[in-house]
């Protein structure tokens, strides 16, 4: 009987851990981690840039000048649906350097929020960058715009 009451405490033993086990693998089978990423989505967006209203020349940079404080500066650039369906226009800015020159400037442009580009078509926009009353020490500096068409 002694020896029954072992073999059946061993038998628990075994079946409680394989059931230990059988859930510590389930839980490393099934664990996860998030990993942080970034990064641009693109869509079938279809727009070029260009410099003149003839949508000739390709545009790949605006060099601004010389700006005073208290100021702006304009630069009329084109833009070009070469898709075959409507695309909403958006323009935001990034990468400025150095990092503090938003305290100071700003650009903008002139189309609004819900401007549509239908396909084949092109548009001016009038982009304007503004310098503040104080730009301190800042005298060089380099931004990305960024035109966004969705569908």
């Amino acid at each position: 009987m002694e020896l029954q009451k072992l073999s059946r405490g061993a038998l628990i033993a075994i079946v409680v851990t394989g059931v230990l086990l059988t859930v510590a693998t389930l839980g490393a089978v099934t664990t996860f981690q998030n990993v942080p990423s970034n990064g641009s989505v693109v869509t079938a967006v279809n727009l070029d840039l260009y410099s003149d209203v003839g949508c000739t020349q390709s545009l790949t940079s605006i060099a601004w000048g010389n700006i005073a404080p208290s100021s702006t500066n304009t630069r009329t650039i084109y833009i070009k649906n070469t898709g075959n369906v409507p695309e909403t226009l958006t323009m935001a800015t990034s990468a400025w350097n150095p990092a503090n020159a938003t305290s100071v400037l700003a650009c903008s442009w002139n189309l609004g929020s819900n401007t549509v580009l239908n396909a084949s078509a092109s548009i001016p926009a009038i982009l304007t960058l503004t310098v503040g009353s104080n730009p301190g020490s800042l005298t060089n500096f380099s931004f990305n715009i960024t035109i966004t068409g969705t569908q």
